[in-house]
């Protein structure tokens, strides 16, 4: 039985080194909307379709749309708020 728990635990190690992404039980809500943001924005800038459709509803070029998009994944909810040590 131990040897399930250490390699469930080592795979989920391996999970969040290869993914950045990765949420876990630590994960602050600001950082993750962040990668939600982040995500979403790299999936447009990623599929032309989704890129065209944003810029059509926008009345923008892609090319400008792309480059906000690209802009916004910088810092897409703000700052992070400040951490309070006890």
């Amino acid at each position: 039985m131990s040897d399930l728990r250490y390699t469930a635990a080592s795979q989920l190690e391996h999970l969040h080194s290869r993914y950045t992404g990765t949420i876990n039980a630590d994960t602050e809500k600001h950082e993750w909307i962040t990668h939600q943001l982040r995500d979403t924005s790299s999936s447009i800038v990623g599929h032309p379709p989704l890129l065209a459709y944003h810029a059509l509803a926008d009345g923008e070029s892609k090319a400008r749309v792309k480059f906000e998009l690209t802009e916004k994944m910088l810092q897409p909810c703000g700052p992070p708020p400040q951490k309070e040590d006890d």
